[in-house]
């Protein structure tokens, strides 16, 4: 008798952990991957920015700006076939120099204006600024995190350097997941001769990993086997794995010179994944490290040394880019 209910014990206890694992798969993938609203974010600590920070975001001269411009809107058909749509802006003076502005997770094209004004004002650029795939009024039912939208950001450098000539030279700006995103378009062989410098703010590795230190800051779980479980469905819903969207592994292959930047104080992506990259990246590298910053306010935190340091990169990388 004890046998048999020792038997009935251990069945129901795995019968238990499956269940729980599929239900959690489920869960994290509609909290994370599936495209919607994401309360679980609302009043998070990690991303709790200083009042200056959170003034210009709401407020900044910035804002009116972007919604002051002529933009063209440009769409284009992904290769899995959904519409993206982003937004154009010629420079004041002809120029072939193209800055691709990404935003971040659950963000939208026009957020990125915050630094598109800086690019078109200050330093002449034409200027796009692309909704990611399930964002904004691009198409897709879900978060791609970097790794699809990789390949939409390399069709739409194509797309434009066709409208704007074989001459064009392309920087890459990235914040958050678009940062990621900018990183994971590093390593590929199809990458337009046309860029020529990437800068990534807040980046993260790959999005196993992000998701593993989110888990347990969040949620106190361990990643496996529950995230393991859930990059299956991610494999089977999204087309993607956690762990194959890894921009650290991109960036061993990359030839285009990478400018790193990150908060010192950033708790939601850790500064030391952006170490980590830095560390590791095969092409030309350089790491700008803002004290005091959290996620994704480095820029208006020290705005100055913030465009001193692009400034300089880019001098370097695109000499004839910044207007003395």
């Amino acid at each position: 008798m004890r046998k048999i209910g020792w038997k009935k014990m251990l069945i129901f206890v795995v019968a238990f952990f499956i269940v729980f694992q599929i239900a959690g798969s489920f869960f994290f993938y509609n909290l994370a991957i599936k495209r919607g609203p994401k309360d679980f974010l609302t009043g998070n600590a990690d991303l709790k920015v200083s009042a200056e920070t959170m003034e210009v975001f709401l407020n900044g001269d910035w804002r009116q700006w972007v919604e002051e411009q002529d933009y063209e809107e440009m769409k284009l058909t992904s290769r899995d076939g959904l519409e993206l749509m982003g937004y154009y802006l010629p420079a004041k003076l002809p120029t072939n120099k193209l800055v691709i502005l990404t935003h971040g997770y659950l963000g939208h094209a026009k957020q990125m204006g915050l630094y598109g004004q800086y690019y078109y004002e200050e330093l002449g650029y034409n200027i796009f600024m692309p909704n990611a795939r399930g964002h904004g009024k691009s198409g897709g039912d879900y978060y791609g995190f970097g790794w699809p939208d990789r390949l939409d950001i390399i069709d739409w450098t194509k797309y434009l350097v066709k409208q704007l000539g074989s001459d064009t030279e392309v920087v890459y700006h990235g914040l958050s997941m678009g940062a990621a995103t900018v990183l994971m378009t590093s390593g590929e062989e199809e990458l337009p001769g046309q860029v020529k410098a990437i800068i990534a703010d807040s980046p993260y590795q790959s999005v196993y990993q992000l998701f593993a230190y989110q888990m347990d800051r969040m949620f106190h779980l361990p990643a496996f086997p529950l995230l393991d479980n859930m990059s299956v469905l991610t494999k089977a819903r999204a087309g993607y794995s956690l762990k194959e969207a890894d921009a650290l592994n991109a960036v061993k292959k990359a030839n285009v010179p990478i400018l790193y930047i990150h908060g010192n104080a950033d708790t939601f992506v850790p500064t030391d994944m952006t170490k980590e990259l830095y560390e590791v990246t095969k092409s030309d590298a350089e790491l700008f490290l803002v004290d005091g910053a959290n996620h994704g306010e480095a820029f208006v935190m020290d705005e100055g040394a913030y465009k001193a340091k692009i400034n300089d990169f880019l001098s370097i990388h695109l000499p004839s880019i910044v207007n003395n």
